[in-house]
């Protein structure tokens, strides 16, 4: 899942992103709003971490503009600030934010709130079943039998965005677009690496990953793909 952190406070945003990235998001860093709402209105994104007191552009205004485009109407934003004040908050929920953390804040229900509104957004069930794999979107682990598969961050990334596409294609470009931030040294072949990888680590799951020519990857049980 790829995430936009806008954030004018340096230290703070770098130490945001290196723990979300740790977690297996791609995560882009924007620290002025203007540069915000060109990224947002010019990237595909899963979800807006947004800090009010910006330069260029104040957080609200970019909420406010996003929320007017259609592209990113529906775009899930959680406002990370310290102005705390009630009128902020409600003011921000009002513009059209979906969650609303104050600073400080504990990085684990920073991280259990994007998981909470990237679910409700994927209306994607808390547990997903494949095969014999499951698949627990509160968590983010997944499991065969029980027993918890170990996964990098990059190909836990491509298990989640074709679970959550469950029964479509995805497309290389669209799976890189979403593990990688724009600012990582990739190509698009690299996602060959990561599926490869991931087909090692479901073989026996009777959970499989297809390649549809021309489409890209499709999860799905094996033998359910021709």
């Amino acid at each position: 899942m790829r995430l936009l952190l806008v954030e004018d406070h340096t230290e703070l945003a770098l130490w945001i992103a290196k723990t979300l990235r740790q977690s297996g998001y791609a995560v882009d860093t924007v620290g002025r709003g203007d540069h915000a709402e060109h990224a947002l209105l010019t990237q595909p994104y899963d979800l807006a971490i947004l800090d009010l007191g910006l330069p260029g552009m104040d957080g609200l205004e970019v909420l406010r503009r996003v929320r007017r485009q259609e592209k990113t109407r529906q775009l899930p934003v959680l406002i990370l600030t310290a102005q705390g004040a009630p009128e902020d908050r409600v003011k921000g929920l009002n513009l059209g934010a979906d969650d609303y953390l104050p600073k400080p804040f504990d990085m684990q229900e920073l991280e259990a709130r994007i998981k909470a509104l990237l679910r409700r957004s994927g209306n994607t069930a808390p547990t997903i079943r494949i095969g014999r794999l499951e698949f627990d979107s509160t968590t983010r682990l997944a499991s065969v039998d029980g027993k918890v598969l170990a996964l990098t961050p990059r190909e836990l990334a491509v298990l989640e965005i074709l679970i959550a596409r469950q029964g479509k294609p995805v497309s290389r470009d669209i799976l890189f677009e979403k593990i990688f931030s724009f600012d990582a040294e990739a190509r698009a072949e690299a996602i060959e690496i990561y599926v490869h990888r991931l087909r090692k680590k479901l073989e026996g799951s009777g959970a499989v990953v297809s390649t549809l020519r021309g489409l890209g990857y499709l999860l799905g049980e094996d033998g359910s793909v021709a």
